[in-house]
């Protein structure tokens, strides 16, 4: 029942987030992926992530400057039950209008095992438009991707 008021609370805070008109030059996205059900070894043991995860990537700021940058994972029903993600870690990538990859923020790997992996990235000011994505590893394995296109 935790994970469902969770879940709840998660998307609520997303509607308002969507439906708040932004003042001035300011501007943000937030979006949310599905995270697929997948299997992965830790010690021997085989974890499985069952169907009900979702990735999402939200971004405030304005032109080339995000102000504001925040990523994780929210599980819903059985998926809030497993034994979650172990060895994640959440990366931020930004590319060019040519989708040429420029800048990575690198997360860190996170060795215990988590249902609710997040992670905020620090402001960053962008040399050039393009997009900015989220990205989530397990056990050094890319999961899921989550991007924001960043344009004039």
């Amino acid at each position: 029942m935790k994970y469902v008021t969770r879940l709840g609370t998660a998307l609520a805070a997303a509607a308002a987030l969507v439906l708040t008109t932004p003042t001035g030059a300011h501007a943000g996205a937030i979006g949310s992926t599905p995270v697929r059900t997948f299997e992965y070894s830790v010690g021997g043991a085989t974890m499985k992530v069952p169907t009900g995860c979702m990735f999402t990537h939200i971004i405030r700021g304005g032109g080339r400057k995000i102000t504001y940058q925040n990523a994780g994972v929210d599980c819903a029903f059985v998926a809030a039950l497993s034994s979650g993600f172990c060895n994640w870690r959440i990366d931020f990538t930004y590319a060019d209008t040519n989708n040429r990859t420029y800048r990575t923020s690198r997360g860190r790997t996170h060795s215990e095992c988590k249902i609710d992996p997040m992670r905020n990235n620090s402001p960053q000011r962008l040399p050039r438009y393009g997009k900015a994505c989220a990205q989530l590893y397990v056990n050094g394995v890319r999961r899921v991707r989550q991007c924001h296109h960043i344009t004039k």
